[in-house]
């Protein structure tokens, strides 16, 4: 089909569609299933209408008031009060259709959502794939209920039709700079005119409107000096790896909408140094979505209505489909296999400060069969060694920077400076006293850890031996490159020999809460667990596989870091915040285990050196070091970071073949010599960066 014919085939489309659409909006319901597809037609009208407005300039015209009532309709009925009776919740779907029907209609009308951002740039004929398939469903429902299979078969085969095109930007947009709305977005805007914000199609919050507001109120030098620090830090990443960067000419920067001020001025120092930016969101295409969540994004309009569809893809995931999009994601990497190879890597701006989330867990919301799990596992890993095959991870850098938003509460302003002064501090003071922590440590057959008061962490973490002590070291000494703040040293331990226990009163990992999470490893593996959130222990179980182990049966401990960053530390105990900060930032105010993947996942046969020149030679275990002969046992694309705070620790000591045991912490507090000054941000915590 020629061009012309397929534009107007296209449009003809469209108008039958939009046809439809309203005459749906407009019939008298004698149903509830009525209700359904009225209201939800009416919607998708409306967001077809915002596509027109998109294209022929009128919505970069609106008003500020206009552009804000038009966020507030395209949001409102998912917002906390109103999302009790949205068709979007699979609990008030449930009730009005029975589980199995409602949690189908549910994702419907969560599709139809997903057009919202599309709509804003104006991609009518992939708005088109989810109207004709709201569309169909509703032409079953016009003599009666139809059967839940037939249902089935026009989502599952709908996704299957469009998984080469959906799968195929998505590996598209992480390379190509002439998908530039975003890029355009920021490079174009008025930013101390807030109108902009409405432009994304994603829900304006009050912390974006804050962030934007106070970055426009501080001088271009502040801003720039925190896109510095990012900046710096990313290209400080190739230094130190070494890595050469010579002819990477792209970078992906990763971000939460109202941060722009500062990714503008960061556009501009990478293109400085050669890199050209590429943005996109997180993922909109059900295919898409699938255990990946990274991307530029606004503020979640309501957590619970994205925990209520975590699991949607467990309506149509098999094992064909499986395949079928691996196959895309194969075919689009080859065809995109010149860009991914001067892709130079990710730059994230994280955020924290929002109210802490505690899900309720739905019996209507679509779960994963034991089968959809093992599934779900499969493609992940699969996606990861397509990933890897064409991005090479030992020739790419990335960084990640936290700043707060202002629903941190009433010290917002003071909290993001010294956020700031955190993210600033010396790296090469930090670097000095962590190589005492290092030299201490090297050498050792296993690191103790055990708990304090109420806390029952007592654990043992085998160390690689080291062949010959002078050029080799167990841990990297982690100052603020790719990782910032400043401040942990840490290891890939031996899996086996690493037993005992960890726990931790209470710790926010991926934006959920666990109370008294106790993980027990044995030989590395975590062999049982257990957290206090719900009074059921069975459902304790399901909240940690489901979302800490991500359907895994096990997960062996990746990563044993102890944090330094005392300073970091004393700031969220003054301002009452630990519950809110990131894990960025966390990790760094105590010792940390971290389940899953090692740190140099993917590229341990990249040799690294710490500062004194000593090769860290712990980079792999024995699962990663199956990679060799069976590839798709070596990872499990997961890497969770616990840490457990300072007051919470009793001992940690690095403990030798003949028993000697060096302590580096005892009773919270740094009592290695040469690591004193540690302890006296516990005090004064602006000692340190005087």
């Amino acid at each position: 089909m020629e061009d012309t014919d397929r534009n107007e085939w296209m449009a003809e489309r469209m108008q039958l569609a939009c046809g439809r659409l309203d005459e749906l909006a407009q019939q008298q319901p004698r149903s509830s299933y009525d209700e359904y597809f009225r209201d939800t037609a009416s919607f998708a009208g409306l967001i077809w209408q915002v596509s027109e407005m998109a294209g022929d300039g009128r919505l970069a015209a609106m008003t500020q008031e206009a552009l804000r009532d038009l966020n507030g309709r395209l949001y409102e009925d998912i917002l906390p009060g109103r999302y009790e009776e949205s068709w979007t919740n699979p609990s008030y779907a449930a009730a009005k259709f029975g589980t199995d029907m409602g949690r189908r209609l549910a994702w419907l009308a969560d599709r139809i959502r997903a057009m919202i951002p599309l709509a804003f740039q104006n991609r009518r004929p992939e708005m088109l794939a989810v109207t004709e398939l709201f569309l169909q469903t509703a032409a079953m429902f016009e003599n009666g209920i139809p059967e839940i299979h037939t249902v089935d078969d026009a989502i599952y085969w709908c996704i299957s039709d469009y998984a080469d095109s959906s799968v195929g930007r998505r590996v598209r947009e992480q390379f190509d700079p002439s998908l530039s709305f975003y890029t355009d977005l920021i490079r174009g805007a008025d930013l101390n005119d807030t109108r902009y914000l409405y432009l994304y199609g994603e829900y304006i919050s009050d912390d974006a409107l804050g962030t934007a507001r106070y970055l426009a109120s501080i001088s271009q030098e502040k801003i720039d000096a925190m896109a510095a620090v990012f900046v710096r830090g990313y290209l400080e990443g190739f230094r130190v790896s070494g890595i050469d960067r010579t002819g990477k000419k792209t970078v992906n920067i990763r971000f939460s909408i109202g941060f722009e001020r500062i990714v503008r001025s960061a556009m501009r120092q990478f293109a400085d140094a050669g890199l050209t930016t590429v943005i996109y969101r997180v993922p909109v295409f059900s295919v898409s979505r699938i255990g990946r969540s990274s991307g530029l994004q606004g503020t979640s309009p309501n957590p619970q209505y994205d925990y209520d569809h975590r699991n949607d893809y467990g309506l149509f995931l098999d094992k064909a489909l499986c395949e079928r999009i691996l196959e895309a994601e194969r075919t689009a990497f080859a065809q995109y296999a010149g860009a991914a190879e001067v892709f130079a890597g990710p730059a994230l701006i994280d955020v924290f400060g929002e109210a802490p989330f505690d899900p309720v867990s739905k019996a209507e919301a679509v779960s994963l069969t034991p089968e959809q799990q093992k599934l779900f596992v499969y493609l992940l890993c699969a996606r990861s060694r397509i990933v890897t095959q064409y991005i090479d991870q030992a020739s790419i850098s990335f960084t990640i920077i936290a700043w707060p938003l202002p629903s941190i509460g009433p010290d917002y302003q003071k909290i993001m400076q010294e956020t700031f002064r955190i993210n600033n501090l010396d790296n090469d003071r930090w670097r000095a006293i962590q190589q005492k922590i290092i030299d201490a440590a090297d050498g050792a057959r296993y690191m103790h850890v055990k708990g304090a008061g109420a806390n029952r962490t007592d654990i043992r973490v085998q160390l690689h031996p080291l062949d010959n002590p002078s050029a080799q070291t167990d841990f990297e000494n982690c100052c603020a490159d790719v990782n910032i703040p400043v401040g942990e040293v840490f290891t890939s331990p031996v899996l086996a020999g690493t037993n005992g226990t960890l726990h931790v009163s209470g710790v926010y990992l991926d934006g959920l809460y666990y109370r008294n999470l106790v993980l027990t490893f044995r030989d590395g593996c975590v062999v049982s667990y257990d957290c206090s959130n719900y009074p059921d222990r069975a459902q304790n179980r399901q909240y940690i596989e489901e979302n800490l182990l991500r359907h895994h049966r096990t997960l062996p401990m990746g990563e044993f870091a102890i944090g330094t960053n005392t300073p970091a530390y004393m700031m969220q105990r003054r301002y009452g915040i630990e519950a809110r900060m990131p894990i960025l930032i966390k990790e760094k105010t105590g010792p940390h285990f971290a389940v899953g993947d090692t740190c140099y996942s993917h590229a341990e046969e990249h040799k690294v050196y710490n500062p004194d020149g000593k090769e860290i030679i712990a980079r792999e275990n024995e699962i990663s070091a199956r990679r060799h002969e069976n590839p798709e046992q070596a990872y499990f694309n997961v890497h969770t970071d616990i840490t457990v705070p300072y007051d919470e620790i009793g001992c940690i000591a690095a403990v030798f073949d003949d028993g000697k045991a060096v302590e580096i912490i005892r009773g919270g507090r740094f009592c290695l010599p040469s690591t004193e000054e540690l302890n006296k941000a516990f005090d004064c915590d602006s000692a340190l960066n005087e």
